[in-house]
């Protein structure tokens, strides 16, 4: 029996095309991840970028169960003194939807530089496509 060695130069990539309208934050961003990683893909390896593209829409229309639409915070800080910036939720997806998702999204990936490999092919629209 031989073992079935993949290389890079043997992936395949297809584009996803994921809709956010009434779908959870988390449950999206796990499955995102999930293909982001290529987790889905039955010759999956750790130690290479297998993943497929992703686009997900209508990010401004995905929900937070609970009262988290009120109570989750974003927090930034611009390095200056007294230079913290904390933004909830609700505010957050009236400015910049697409950061919400991605950010989610970025915490489930490896935090190494195949992580941020993954990133880049993930491209998120707060409408229905740009």
């Amino acid at each position: 029996m031989s073992t079935n060695v993949v290389s890079a130069k043997s992936i395949q990539r297809q584009t996803h095309t994921i809709d956010a309208n009434g779908k959870i934050l988390g449950r999206l961003a796990t499955e995102v991840a999930q293909i982001l990683m290529g987790k889905n893909k039955p010759s999956f390896v750790p130690y290479l970028d297998m993943g497929d593209f992703v686009v997900v829409t209508n990010a401004s229309k995905v929900l937070v169960s609970g009262k988290k639409s009120q109570t989750k915070r974003y927090v930034r800080h611009s390095g200056y003194p007294g230079g913290l910036r904390v933004e909830i939720f609700d505010e957050m997806i009236k400015r910049k939807p697409e950061h919400i998702i991605e950010h989610a999204v970025l915490g489930m990936l490896p935090g190494t530089k195949l992580g941020k490999k993954m990133i880049k092919k993930l491209k998120v629209f707060a409408g229905e496509s740009k």
